[in-house]
């Protein structure tokens, strides 16, 4: 299986690094300030400064930033740690749910040796991306054991090698209904938080593509947002990425990363998947992790690959084409608090305009 390792962060870094043709032009244009062009303010002229950012502190409070999220969003919480590996493991997928199976295990355990504390999956790992297959690859997760044997190796695993898993997901079975479903499985082998797909995949693109998720699967209907050995990560899967609101609830709730298994296709991949991963992080300052499929040319459903790390100012800190590969990258916390600090997005929102309601979190108080 091959193995990149933030290969695209030295590309995104040069292409930062090119000169860019303004400044030059202001340099040419503007002359460099002299000692005597360099004057000293008068103490009636800072006294002003400081009226007017003092104007502008009470004009801001006036815009009721904290309204802006009802309940008003949590402080981000200090992590667990501060620097960790991440391991995107981008798997071919077949017929055989027992090789799916052994394959995302060695996996694992193939990141888990290359310092990887945090291992994310892609969505429907165990079985092909099919309506036909969901029925026939489903799991009792609750069950466990011989019900749910992949999610039975996820614990066996994440307990043994000492790491959390973002187990991707596989098709849920309770009772009569299907889900599309991530389980989250801590260093001790629990499972702590089971996110059901709350978007379904349903579109019709005339001449490109046709897939309607809700023919066999059931809408989940909470956000998933847990606390790991990693810090807080919020859970949403594939379709669920193109919903700004759950990944601003997910923010606002105090999230430090948020992790999408996802399968986009060849018709959405290439123009909306690095878009959308970019959007999440940037607008809401945080870092935001995907995990696709290997592209198999011959599968009933090609997957687009590019499983992706974006850092919280939207750059793409490390990706892969679309065949197998495991991604290696650091994810640093501190970046989130210098991001914030300098674009303070959160102390200017406008409450006295609009607002973001965290139902779930509301109707619990």
């Amino acid at each position: 299986m091959k193995s990149a390792v933030s290969s695209s962060l030295f590309f995104h870094s040069k292409n930062l690094l090119k000169p860019n043709p303004l400044s030059r032009l202001e340099s040419v244009c503007l002359p460099k300030p002299s000692r005597r062009s360099i004057v000293k303010l008068p103490s009636s002229s800072t006294s002003g400064l400081r009226s007017i950012s003092s104007s502008y502190s009470s004009m801001a409070s006036s815009f009721k930033p904290e309204q802006a999220r009802v309940p008003s969003a949590l402080p981000l919480p200090a992590p667990p740690l501060t620097k960790f590996n991440i391991g995107l493991c981008q798997l071919s997928v077949t017929a055989d749910k027992s090789r799916n199976i052994s394959h995302a295990k060695n996996a694992i355990e193939e990141a888990a040796s290359k310092g990887a504390k945090l291992v994310l999956l892609p969505e429907i790992w165990n079985s092909p991306y099919s309506n036909d297959s969901f029925p026939v690859y489903a799991e009792e997760i609750d069950a466990g054991g011989d019900a749910s044997p992949s999610t039975a190796m996820l614990s066996e695993v994440s307990k043994r090698l000492k790491i959390t898993i973002i187990g991707g997901s596989i098709p849920e079975r309770v009772g009569d209904r299907l889900y599309n479903t991530c389980c989250v499985f801590g260093s001790d082998g629990e499972l702590k938080a089971k996110h059901r797909k709350i978007h379904l995949f349903d579109i019709d693109i005339p001449g490109k593509i046709t897939f309607m998720e809700s023919k066999t699967l059931t809408a989940g209907e909470t956000p998933t947002i847990v606390d790991t050995d990693v810090g807080r990560i919020g859970i949403g899967i594939c379709y669920d990425i193109r919903f700004q609101e759950l990944a601003m609830i997910y923010a606002a709730r105090g999230a430090h990363l948020l992790c999408y298994p996802g399968a986009f296709n060849m018709t959405t991949g290439p123009l909306h998947w690095e878009l959308l991963q970019r959007a999440r992080a940037t607008d809401n300052q945080l870092y935001v992790a995907t995990c696709s499929p290997a592209r198999d040319s011959g599968a009933g459903y090609t997957a687009w690959g590019h499983s992706t790390l974006i850092g919280p100012f939207g750059e793409v800190l490390a990706t892969t084409e679309h065949e197998e590969a495991i991604i290696i990258a650091e994810i640093d916390y501190s970046i989130l608090e210098q991001r914030r600090t300098s674009l303070p997005l959160n102390k200017q929102r406008r409450g006295d305009l609009y607002q973001l309601v965290d139902v779930q979190r509301l109707n619990s108080k």
